[in-house]
């Protein structure tokens, strides 16, 4: 059946005891083809996941404090390590965004469901039960440097399970964008999120199977190869022939939504229709030349000057390697000041005709527009660290600048993430988040972000080691650990609360309607919470701003 066929699911009545109806709606839930209930399962299951990994960045903290690693036992620092590196990523920012495109970009294409939606429910449970896997290696001495070698080789698999489930949700994401568009509605009119999520996705698809096969590799290095004969250095290689994911400029592919996130919220904050349509859509693309770093698995960088100086038989190589360094570097960043410009064309005051034909005149802030501004800033700081780290005559290989610049990016696009969540929470439950615990969320969150990753970026020039949980050198790294447990427990706080939110049974906030926010793309033209179906009617687009267009319509033929 096409995603646009008007033949709406057929749901049962209920008519069962109170914990029957209650099971049935479980297994309901649990096998839903609903792209919803997958976005809402993947949301919900990628926020714990994210509020365990900052509880483990607290404790790493935490134990760094001292500069003596006496607050834990040795043997399980390198598990916490290796759970916190790939929760930050695998765990944490790349299911939630992908799970919020699951959930809302078939409603902001105007489609009746997501392309594919058992292979979405299939890519879920298999990321779930990888990163279930993934938790017992770990516990029980495997991870990187674990000492149990079938516990090393699950832990392997897990990964595997973990990015397999992964690309299998990107999978039909990209292709709702690309196939089950409303009729009206051409690939250059569909909102910035939707447009966001299919480079998302697409890199998604393009770069994880990369890390499939490193991980192949090293699973059959570790099971089959002997100490003399190792290529990758088995199970312990994953920190080095995996780190290119987790760390550096292949980040910014997975914070693109974050950066679409911001673009959606704009003209809703503004009250006008987005100018420069195109060359906002270009800046949001820009933020996706990560996939480049991560197909190519780049790292490290060398620079004009680097290793010796640059001459006349040289200087073409070394130009190379500087527009090399900019490409993957610096080209997210321009993407970021972009739509930032485009967002600073909204803010233009309307002239005295535009006043009056009726245009809005001061802004509307909105609590989801703080949470994304806030994130992308500090997506912003994780490129810039990114970029900065991969430069070797800083000198900050191997020091904890590394981890500041990854954490400053990963929390930043969360924090955006949580804004998604508060912006569509109408369409999850039909309430709406109280204004003023949404914005004190969002603050407390940015500033959990900021103190989990900037005394990094400090102590990084500082010589402060990576991976290690005693050192001793000259410096307050007392004062920079204290203020990254801290930072981490203020995001995990913030996670929990925005879980808090979602778990909440339904009806116990009041009823946010079916436009909340006045906004202009069609998820918002569906009931609050949205139907099975979606729409019942498949909506026509003329314009990019199609619920713009409706409510005018709707305006001129009112008696």
């Amino acid at each position: 059946m096409s995603t646009l066929d008007p033949t709406l699911h057929h749901v049962a009545d209920d008519t069962g005891s109170t914990s029957g109806a209650v099971t049935s709606s479980i297994v309901a839930a649990l096998t839903s083809s609903d792209h919803k209930v997958i976005g809402r399962l993947l949301v919900t299951a990628s926020l714990l996941a994210t509020l365990v990994t900052g509880v483990l960045g607290a404790l790493l903290g935490a134990e760094r404090i001292s500069g003596d690693g006496d607050l834990l036992p040795d043997r399980i620092v390198p598990e916490l390590f290796a759970g916190y590196r790939v929760g930050l990523v695998l765990g944490g920012v790349v299911p939630l965004l992908l799970g919020l495109a699951v959930f809302a970009v078939p409603l902001q294409l105007g489609a009746r469901s997501l392309a594919f939606p058992r292979l979405a429910a299939a890519g879920f449970w298999t990321w779930l039960g990888g990163v279930v896997l993934l938790i017992i290696s770990l516990f029980n001495n495997g991870g990187p440097e674990g000492g149990d070698a079938d516990m090393v080789r699950l832990y392997i698999g897990a990964l595997v399970l973990v990015t397999l489930g992964l690309i299998a949700v990107a999978v039909p994401v990209a292709t709702s964008v690309l196939t089950t568009r409303a009729p009206g509605m051409k690939l250059h009119r569909v909102p910035p999120f939707a447009w966001a999520s299919l480079i998302h996705a697409l890199g998604v698809v393009l770069v994880l199977p990369i890390l499939v096969g490193v991980l192949a590799y090293l699973y059959m290095d570790d099971r089959y190869a002997t100490a003399e004969t190792s290529l990758f250095g088995g199970g312990a290689g994953t920190n080095d022939w995996g780190a290119w994911l987790l760390t550096g400029p292949s980040l910014a592919l997975f914070a693109v939504p974050a950066v679409g996130l911001l673009a959606e919220f704009l003209p809703v904050v503004f009250r006008k229709r987005l100018p420069m349509r195109g060359v906002l859509l270009a800046g949001i693309s820009l933020v996706g030349v990560g996939i480049l770093a991560g197909v190519t698995q780049q790292q490290k960088f060398r620079l004009p000057g680097t290793g010796g100086p640059v001459t006349g038989r040289n200087w073409l190589t070394r130009l190379g390697y500087l527009l090399n360094w900019a490409m993957l570097s610096l080209l997210p960043l321009l993407g970021i000041v972009v739509v930032l410009a485009v967002g600073a064309l909204l803010a233009k005051p309307p002239s005295k005709a535009e006043r009056r034909a009726g245009a809005a005149v001061t802004p509307k802030p909105i609590a989801p527009f703080v949470f994304a501004l806030l994130g992308v800033g500090l997506v912003a700081i994780g490129i810039l660290g990114a970029a900065a780290s991969g430069i070797e005559d800083l000198g900050l290989d191997g020091t904890v600048f590394e981890e500041g610049a990854t954490v400053a990016l990963v929390y930043g696009a969360v924090l955006a993430g949580l804004g998604g969540i508060v912006y569509w929470f109408p369409k999850w439950t039909g309430a709406k988040v109280p204004d003023a615990p949404a914005y004190g969320l969002a603050l407390l969150g940015a500033l959990g972000a900021v103190l989990a990753s900037v005394p990094y970026l400090i102590a990084g020039f500082a010589d402060q080691p990576a991976r290690a949980v005693v050192f001793d050198y000259e410096g307050p790294s007392a004062l920079w650990n204290v203020a990254v447990t801290v930072g981490h427990a203020a995001f995990a706080v913030t996670v929990l609360a925005v879980l808090g939110l979602l778990l909440k049974p339904a009806g116990s906030a009041a009823t946010a309607g079916d436009d909340p926010w006045d906004a202009q793309t069609l998820e918002w033209a569906t009931t609050s919470p949205a139907p099975a179906g979606n729409f019942a009617t498949t909506p026509a687009v003329r314009s990019p701003e199609p619920l713009t267009d409706l409510k005018i319509t709707t305006t001129e033929v009112a008696p």
